[in-house]
């Protein structure tokens, strides 16, 4: 099959499957440095521990970002019943734990009726709302509180598509400024146990959808030809400095790969 050519200076709509961990801008900065795109943005921010469709708008295609972040979103994931965290979902450590053992599939489909529909809902202090100027984010991560507003979203479909719990997967059609991680809290609240998120893609956005995504290796086999100058700096001495751990998932990191060492020291030995 012919590859398909692209003019990302003129315009194009790119679609993504965004990495686990990267944020939206790292996606962003990625691929306009691999492609050498002068303009590039992105239709809808994903949190760095979501992963799935993420829309990057080129050249003259970045005056339709707008009216794409205003269509339908479509999410699948995972909630934890019978624990909670301060950011709803595993950027932060639990903070507390309820039973759930006592809930049957009938609880569990019957709460979901109230989250249909034009509801309100509060954004997790964990977030990119903007407080007196500042990041909601930032707050919360020196450990201070500040008030959110409630604003009204809509949610047109919320199905719990398997159960074993303390899991359950689920898929969610809703409206722009949705948080499903605020959903999973709202969740748990209305089930008396608690809940958070612990897996979360996104599917589609209006007509546009993940199966038809391209991956970051995909991009990456698009890469124009290196110049003398870019081969020139590629023979310099690597840059041995460490990354900076990046704020926000240094928790998520450390359990991570607690949970990796623990695996291996289970695993049998030859």
């Amino acid at each position: 099959m012919k590859q398909k050519e692209f003019d990302f200076e003129a315009g194009e709509v790119l679609l993504l499957d965004k990495p686990l961990t990267w944020t939206s801008f790292d996606v962003v900065r990625k691929v306009k440095n691999m492609l050498r795109i002068k303009k590039i943005g992105h239709a809808g921010t994903l949190d760095p521990l979501a992963t799935g469709l993420l829309i990057l708008c080129t050249g003259k295609k970045t005056k339709d970002i707008d009216s794409i972040q205003a269509q339908e979103k479509e999410y699948t994931g995972t909630f934890r019943l019978g624990q909670t965290t301060p950011s709803f979902d595993l950027e932060t450590p639990v903070d507390a734990e309820l039973p759930y053992a006592h809930l049957t599939e009938a609880d569990l489909q019957a709460a979901t009726a109230p989250f249909v529909g034009l509801i309100e809902q509060t954004p997790p202090l964990f977030s990119a709302v903007k407080i007196n100027g500042e990041r909601a984010y930032e707050v919360a991560r020196r450990g201070d509180t500040a008030e959110i507003k409630s604003k009204q979203i809509t949610i047109t479909a919320f199905e719990l598509t398997s159960i074993s719990l303390p899991d359950i997967q689920f898929r969610v059609v809703c409206s722009k400024g949705t948080y499903i991680r605020s959903l999973a809290r709202d969740f748990g609240v209305a089930l008396g146990c608690g809940a958070h998120l612990t897996q979360l893609a996104r599917t589609r956005i209006g007509e546009y959808s993940l199966s038809d995504a391209l991956t970051i290796a995909d991009i990456e086999a698009l890469r124009p030809p290196r110049s003398e100058a870019d081969l020139a700096k590629q023979a310099r001495p690597a840059d041995n400095r460490r990354r900076p751990v990046r704020q926000g998932l240094a928790y998520y990191d450390a359990s991570t790969a607690a949970a990796a060492s623990a695996a291996d020291e289970k695993a049998p030995q030859e």
